[in-house]
């Protein structure tokens, strides 16, 4: 029989602490196992929240670890070198290229866009809510020139 542990840990850092050790002690697994496994999995994401699952054979003792994507504000933030988005809208917490943005968009597969060029948009949204723009723009004016075809050279391939 198959449990799933789900949770979100920091990437390369995750402890035999909650959430992870109470959720699997009861299972017989071996805790110090399962976190380097995920701190090796996930040392690419160091400094963000990476979600997780564990997935546990009951049965044969096993496990195996899934790794998602972290989420798109975390991506921008590790992108503009900011550790938290600006608190007041007025003064931009950071900035990032417009390829940069691209390169979100490209690497979110859990995306509820349909294509990447809607990625792209809810990437530019992400960064209107933390304060970033997106080539010195707000992430509204890049939206408008995303519909217009301006960037469509960059999505392609």
């Amino acid at each position: 029989m198959e449990k799933i542990i789900s949770a979100i840990v920091d990437g390369g850092k995750a402890t035999a602490g909650p959430p992870l050790g109470p959720a699997l002690g009861p299972l017989g697994i071996n805790g110090g196992q399962v976190v380097s496994k995920i701190n090796e999995a996930t040392k690419d994401f160091a400094g963000m929240k990476v979600p997780i699952k564990v997935i546990v054979d009951t049965d044969k003792k096993s496990f195996r670890i899934e790794v998602g994507t972290p989420p798109t504000a975390e991506l921008v933030k590790r992108e503009a070198g900011i550790e938290k988005g600006a608190g007041n809208r007025e003064a931009p917490g950071g900035n990032i290229s417009i390829e940069q943005a691209v390169k979100i968009a490209r690497s979110k597969g859990n995306s509820l866009g349909k294509d990447l060029k809607a990625t792209l948009k809810e990437v530019c949204g992400t960064c209107v809510s933390l304060g970033v723009t997106i080539d010195g723009k707000n992430g509204k004016e890049i939206i408008k020139e995303i519909d217009s075809g301006k960037h469509d050279s960059l999505l392609k391939g």
